[in-house]
């Protein structure tokens, strides 16, 4: 088995001892994302903006991969508040089309730095 180690500078750098992705032959496992920004490293803030940023950081490990985010086949979010589920909905209609991946929302009591969201992923192309 071949690894190849997925990585980008439009995405944050990971803050521990993993790789933003993981390719083996054509699946690619991507780590989770929280709301960071790349270029300063700092969480955004408030849920909506966190939301957004979470998905945009998806989707530059994707694109780093050579996918698109219409590749990937299974999203995990990870919420502290599952209050906030109806807008992870909304905004990943923004991010995705149909057909839409795969998809499992858990309630945290917490996530890295106080990150209200995580998401992480498989893509398949």
């Amino acid at each position: 088995m071949t690894k190849e180690i997925i990585q980008t500078k439009n995405a944050p750098e990971a803050i521990g001892s993993y790789s933003q992705a993981v390719k083996v032959g054509k699946t690619i496992y991507l780590s989770g994302q929280i709301a960071l920004e790349p270029e300063s490293m700092q969480l955004v803030e408030g849920i909506e903006k966190q939301i957004h940023q979470v998905f945009k950081n998806l989707k530059s490990v994707v694109e780093a991969s050579g996918a698109t985010l219409r590749d990937v086949v299974k999203i995990n979010i990870y919420l502290t508040d599952l209050s906030h589920f109806a807008m992870v909905n909304t905004i990943m209609g923004e991010y995705f089309i149909q057909p839409y991946p795969a998809r499992a929302a858990v309630g945290v009591a917490s996530l890295p730095r106080n990150a209200l969201i995580e998401a992480d992923g498989i893509v398949v192309f």
